[in-house]
């Protein structure tokens, strides 16, 4: 899994826009793409990188293609996946992933449920769909996303398949100790989304990229705030997801291979306030949702 890839979430989806940005990232030497059903983008995605192959840039072998399975989908993942597959072009993904712990009605395609939309979670059920999505060569690899430790642990009771991945949001102020302790444990890669809190998107935070130590970090080193952010990730061995079709800043993340924060940045880091910026308040209620409140939705991992 190559370590920086483009986010391709975007509100208002613009299909133009998304495709190209993939088409300025394939130039930049971007080679991991990241989007899901309910982000809209995978159409704009499988067009630019299906025009980037055939026309010599790239090979899809060196394309690392992430999409996600959303909760109205958990009863047949294999038919989700291939649907996004169609929505595509393409004919297998590299990297599939349960996007949440919740299960919704079959029509709910949009990204925040009602109260009436939930149904009763059944996670066996769901991962044995998404390893048959593995054993009838859809995907290469199938994850999770947003999983706490204490879901991790107990999908593992019965997944014949451990997860490759947990996607999560990570960054200098929310750190995740505890989780990748975890998926170190049993060998699970964390891929970190939201890497520099989410500026710009409706829900995120600048705190991160704003925040007086990061700034003075990456002061001390001639690096930009956004690369002293993500090189912390990378350095804890993480994937990140940046999302940002803004070229210059694209330049900019790519460029966060080339900063060495060494162990004075690192302490400064972990001392930090920590501070969890997606919530999934939305997928929390007291009558149909599985999580009551939600400390039960992190299980206390917030």
């Amino acid at each position: 899994m190559p370590l920086i890839g483009l986010g391709t979430y975007s509100f208002p989806n613009d299909r133009n826009t998304t495709e190209l940005a993939v088409h300025n990232a394939l130039q930049m030497g971007y080679r991991h793409f990241d989007t899901a059903k309910i982000y809209g983008s995978e159409p704009a995605v499988g067009k630019a990188l299906n025009e980037a192959i055939c026309e010599g840039e790239v090979e899809r072998e060196d394309i690392f293609l992430t999409s996600k399975l959303w909760g109205s989908d958990h009863h047949d993942p294999v038919s989700a996946l291939k649907q996004t597959l169609e929505n595509l072009g393409m004919e297998y993904l590299d990297m599939y992933l349960v996007h949440w712990p919740v299960k919704l009605k079959p029509w709910v395609n949009y990204p925040v449920p009602n109260e009436d939309d939930f149904e009763k979670l059944d996670l066996e059920t769901t991962w044995a769909g998404m390893e048959k999505c593995l054993e009838m060569g859809l995907c290469r690899c199938i994850g999770l996303s947003n999983f706490s430790s204490k879901k991790i642990e107990a999908l593992l009771d019965y997944a014949s398949t451990t997860p490759a991945v947990n996607q999560v949001e990570m960054h200098p102020m929310w750190r995740q100790g505890r989780l990748r302790k975890t998926c170190g444990d049993h060998k699970i890669h964390v891929s970190a989304y939201s890497p520099l809190g989410g500026p710009g998107n409706a829900w995120g935070s600048t705190a991160v990229v704003h925040h007086p130590i990061i700034r003075s970090i990456a002061f001390k080193h001639r690096a930009t705030p956004a690369q002293v952010a993500l090189n912390w990730g990378l350095s804890k061995g993480s994937s990140v997801i940046v999302k940002s079709f803004n070229q210059e800043r694209m330049k900019e993340n790519i460029g966060s291979f080339d900063l060495r924060l060494d162990n004075e940045d690192m302490i400064e880091i972990e001392k930090l306030e920590e501070m969890k910026i997606m919530r999934g308040e939305f997928h929390v209620n007291e009558t149909t949702s599985p999580y009551k409140t939600i400390e039960e939705l992190w299980d206390d991992e917030i």
